[in-house]
Order: C-alpha cells, then structure tokens, then sequence
C-alpha cells in the first residue's frame, strides 16, 4: 500500500485518477443499462443485442480516429465535442418512442462520438510520475477501473432494476457529461500535448503487442459483460441479489488489482492471469444462484484488474509516446466492443436456453482469451527491471503551462 499512497500524493494524480473514472464509468454502465431498456421495451434480449452490437460497430470505427485527433487538435476541442454528442444520443435513447431501427441509428452515433478519455489519460499518466512509478499506476489505475467495468454495472443493475430502465440509462448520460467535463478542465489535459503522428492510422496495430491487447481485451471483457448479463438473468430484472454478487466479484477484482501491483510482469503474465478468470468463469457455469456464483467470481475477479494492468503496461512500454494515443485507442475500442458483443451474445441465448447460456458465453470467451495470450507470449515484452514509459519520439515533446 505504500506504494499507491506515494502515488496518490503526486501532485494531481489522485485528482486526474478519479475525473477520468468518472468520465469513463458510462463505459461499464451503458452496455448493461440499455440491455435493461431495450429489453423492458420490446421484450427481447435478441432487440437488446441489436441496439448494442450498433454502439460497438460505432466505437469500433470511431475510438481509434477520435484517439489520433487528439494529436492534431488538442484534447480538450475532441473530448468537448465527443461529450456533448454521445451524451444527447443517451438521452435520447432514454426518452424517445422510436422503433427498434430508431434505437439502433442513435446507437450508432452514440458509438461513434464515445468520448476517448481513456486513450488519453493513458497517454498523460506517464508523463505525471516518475519512470518508476509507471507500472504502479497503471496497476492502480486498473484496479480502481473496476468501479467501471464491475461496480459500474452493479449500480445500474440496481437503478434499473429499482427504480427504472430509463433512470438507468439516464444514469450513465449524467456520468458522461460531469465526468467528462470534469476531466477535461483538469489542469493535467491542459499540461501534456500529444504530438502528432506521422505514422497512418492503423499502423500500430502493426506492433504485436498492441495486437495481443486489442485482441486478448475484446475476449476477456466480453467475457465480463456476458457474466453480467448471465447474474442478471439468474436473478430476474426484479433481483437485488444480482447487484449483490456483482458488487462482491468487484471487490475481489480491486483486491487482486492492488495485490498484484509490484508483481514484475513477464512475457507469461497475461495469460497466467487470464487463466485464473478462465477457471472462475467456467465454475459459473455450474454453480447454481447464488453462493456458488459468488464464490465462482471470487475466482473469476481475482485476476482480472492485474490482467487489465498487463496489456497497459506492456502496451504503453512498445510504442512511441506520439503513437500511445492511437494505440491505446485501439485497445480502448476492443474492450468497449467486447463488452457490447459479450451481452449481445449472452442476450440471444438467454432468450434460447436461459441464464446458463450467458455463462457458457463467458466460459469460452475467457478461455479463448487465454489460448491467445498464450500462443503469442513471445511478442509481449519482459518487464521485470524495466520501466513502463512509452518509447522516445524523435523530437522534443512540447509541454505548456495551463
């Protein structure tokens, strides 16, 4: 713990750590807040799955572009114009009656507008520490991100659940624009430019280990979402034990997170952990309601956030900090794309074979997550000696008072 109290008293980390989890909690809240909308809607996980797969195909092509804009415009003009979009095409999905194409069109947009806060505070966090922090503040930046991707849903399930689809999609439209707005006045956005690329779009994705992290985050958090979607069903639209087990697979994920921060990481660690989420999203298909889905997730999360923390460091130590941008852009994309493609899936066979469906979902995600992890460890680089800074650009990085 010493070492993310040292962390936390860097000057403006503690604040540019908890704007950009605000900013970013719509991307663990969203996916699940509109299966609950759509589903009370028309009836249907299948018209959920729909709607969602539209927001992914949009931050699919949008996440990596909007990412590089932010070295050609500056990055508070492409979060301002970003927040303001995605967020109207939230509300609108909340509070329009429009048929199922309707939804899907403002789906669309609302992928394609998705706020890149995370690519950019990526590339800021290492220009806040010192080098040997890097790798610490990634992995304390992965384990509080599970607010997101776990804690996130848990208060969306309740919300909806409780109070209304609506106000749980709503929910995510407040998160959006005050965090977003937040983290874009933080004197931090202001400090750091990224410089330009030189490089086309697309070429990181050349790099191998951008690759393996794009790859192994659509699989592992599709994995996540179809658990979701899986506990949720178990339990009923009505059930307040699904928040309850989802908030406890939270905590086991942060837990792990802080554990696993000084663990040197090597070319094996990415699979090693992903392996761990493997064997607790395989007990879930077998472990009833809700003591044995619990103690499957316990598993399930321990690994999670110090798996999370593998792809950021190694991915931020490959490529040149003009590039890091892009690169975690992509990433970015992937995890987003999974987490929608993961409940679209779930959804459909939810609606053919029950909740068990989802967690089979789950199960072969993570497991294939894990098999690429494991076939490509060679292109991940050893970090154990090694800091986590991004590789030098050829001329100097300008960076300029707020």
């Amino acid at each position: 713990m010493k070492t993310y109290l040292e962390l936390l008293r860097v000057p403006g980390v503690a604040r540019i750590v908890a704007a950009q989890l605000t900013a970013r909690l719509p991307g663990g809240t969203l996916a699940l807040g509109l299966l609950l909308h759509i589903e009370a809607v028309f009836d249907s996980y299948g018209a959920a799955g729909l709607v969602l797969a539209s927001m992914s195909i949009g931050q699919a092509v949008a996440g990596p572009l909007t990412s590089r804009w932010m070295g050609r415009w500056g990055m508070r003009p492409v979060l301002l114009l970003t927040t303001l979009v995605s967020t109207g095409a939230i509300v609108a999905i909340a509070l329009a009656p429009l048929p199922l194409w309707g939804y899907m069109v403002i789906a669309l947009v609302g992928g394609l507008s998705f706020p890149p806060v995370s690519p950019a505070v990526r590339t800021i966090y290492p220009k806040l520490v010192t080098a040997r922090q890097t790798t610490p503040l990634f992995s304390f930046d992965a384990a509080v991100q599970e607010i997101i991707w776990i804690f996130g849903p848990v208060l969306v399930t309740f919300v909806g659940t409780q109070v209304s689809t609506v106000a749980g999609v709503l929910l995510s439209a407040v998160f959006m624009l005050g965090g977003g707005l937040w983290f874009l006045l933080s004197p931090e956005v202001g400090r750091v430019r990224i410089p330009r690329s030189r490089r086309r779009l697309g070429v990181v994705l050349t790099r191998p280990t951008v690759l393996v992290a794009v790859l192994t985050g659509i699989l592992l958090i599709g994995s996540c979402a179809a658990i979701e979607a899986g506990v949720v069903a178990t339990f009923g639209e009505g059930g307040a034990q699904a928040g309850l087990v989802l908030g406890i697979w939270a905590v086991s994920s942060f837990a792990g997170g802080l554990v696993f921060g000084n663990v040197p990481i090597s070319p094996w660690s990415l699979a090693r952990r992903i392996a761990v989420v493997t064997v607790g999203a395989a007990l879930a298909m077998f472990a009833g309601e809700f003591w044995g889905l619990t103690a499957a997730l316990v598993v399930a999360g321990a690994c999670l956030a110090p798996a999370l923390a593998v792809m950021s460091a190694t991915v931020s130590s490959s490529v040149k900090f003009s590039d890091t941008a892009e690169a975690y852009g992509w990433v970015n994309t992937g995890q987003l794309m999974g987490a929608a493609i993961g409940s679209a899936v779930a959804g459909f066979l939810i609606d053919a074979q029950g909740a068990s469906g989802a967690f089979w979902v789950a199960g072969g995600l993570a497991a294939l997550a894990a098999l690429v992890a494991a076939a490509f460890h060679r292109s991940l680089p050893d970090l154990r000696g090694r800091d986590a800074t991004p590789l030098p650009d050829t001329e100097p990085v300008p960076v300029t008072p707020s």
